[in-house]
């Protein structure tokens, strides 16, 4: 019994380790004496591309957006500006209306359906040869867009993906660990690409072939993580161009980063789950090899140390039966997991201690990874989506 309660304690350490730890010190060692590639020069013409934004009740900042993207840095000729408005009801609407002088474009959908809904539907007004998806809430460098479009340069290319920059306010926000896993995200990415092709593209700012991105989806899953699945069943690669980069507003409040985790693993899950033959490793299929064991390492076993998080009490709650002096080690995860549901409720202008707020930053992290995988097991789809209000943080930048 006891060798059971010490297996089952042990699965989330082990799942943790190989994918935060095991997995990218692989990918370092099987890297670290591959060059950089050179960057791709300009091309005589520049393709014809099409920017996309959905969004949905964005009155507030969508006017901040369009003006951001019209001062991106690329021919006015060769880009389409679209508005993908999922059945907006804030004047969203009539707000990306004043642009259609200055080419920007509205596509409505007729009725609320969720991102993946409204992508789906736009593709059809879609007439650039490159795509590249951005957001509501965040901001791309002027020169980000050229950077990706070079990257497909190389025909194996299919998804170009953005480096995301997270900011927020550093003073009292309670959401400070973000920052520490955005970046950490984007150093393994940046490993994916240097061994061929990274598992999932950025949402905030990334860019697919136009075939890539007519692809029609389920609106439960996640086009960003797609793209990238798509692309190797197509025979092509997705990569990471760092020098593409796009300034994202942490949310504030960790209440609101909990909704918005539970809504991003759920739909990651249903995507995995989806494209689940990309992960046999052996046998004919576009997913064979080196990417199978890739896709599991970054993805599944992430997501499998949230599974595992109530096999691991179960043992627990077995070994304090054997040994009751376990129960102090109890005691302290219950006042760790008390400490970190104080940060939900955190008045916003009072500054929150550092160690605290990483705090609850990993036990909303585990709470919302609960509730992915509750969701997916009762079979509880998310397409409609409540786009994350984020603070005005990028005017003070």
């Amino acid at each position: 019994m006891i060798t059971a309660a010490i297996v089952l304690m042990a699965l989330p350490l082990v799942f943790f380790g190989y994918a935060y730890l095991a997995y990218p010190a692989m990918l370092w060692v099987a890297t670290r004496r591959r060059k950089e590639s050179v960057a791709p020069g300009d091309p005589a013409v520049w393709p014809l591309i099409t920017i996309t934004v959905p969004a949905y009740n964005e009155a507030a900042r969508i006017r901040a957006t369009i003006e951001g993207l019209l001062e991106i840095d690329y021919p006015p000729g060769r880009r389409q500006i679209l508005i993908a408005s999922d059945a907006s009801t804030d004047g969203t609407d009539d707000i990306v209306a004043e642009y259609a002088a200055r080419g920007v474009e509205l596509f409505r959908a007729p009725v609320r359906g969720g991102k993946t809904n409204a992508e789906n539907l736009a593709a059809a007004a879609i007439r650039g040869a490159i795509v590249v998806n951005t957001d509501a809430s965040v901001r791309v460098h002027p020169s980000a867009v050229k950077v990706l479009v070079r990257a497909f340069d190389d025909a194996t290319v299919g998804v170009a993906s953005g480096r995301d920059v997270s900011v927020g306010d550093e003073t009292r926000e309670g959401n400070r660990g973000e920052s520490g896993y955005v970046g950490y995200e984007m150093w393994v990415r940046s490993l994916e690409t240097r061994h061929g092709s990274i598992v999932g593209a950025s949402g905030c700012c990334y860019a697919v072939r136009a075939d890539i991105q007519k692809t029609t989806l389920p609106s439960d899953l996640a086009r960003d993580f797609a793209s990238a699945l798509i692309a190797r069943q197509k025979g092509l690669r997705a990569v990471s161009v760092s020098e593409a980069t796009c300034v994202v507003p942490r949310a504030a409040l960790l209440r609101a980063e909990l909704r918005r985790k539970v809504r991003t693993m759920a739909q990651g899950i249903e995507t995995l789950w989806y494209f689940r033959v990309l992960m046999v490793p052996w046998g004919g299929t576009r997913g064979s090899g080196w990417f199978a064991i890739m896709l599991a390492s970054h993805k599944l076993c992430r997501w499998l140390v949230y599974l595992s998080l109530p096999f691991a009490l179960v043992g627990l709650a077995i070994a304090c039966v054997v040994e009751p002096r376990l129960l102090l080690l109890v005691a302290l995860l219950l006042l760790v997991f008390a400490a970190g549901m104080a940060t939900l409720s955190w008045p916003p202008n009072r500054r929150i201690p550092i160690p605290l707020a990483l705090t609850g930053f990993v036990v909303v992290s585990v709470l919302a990874g609960v509730s992915a995988w509750l969701k997916f097991f009762r079979r509880q789809r998310m397409p409609t989506w409540e786009p994350t209000r984020r603070p005005d943080v990028l005017s003070r930048q």
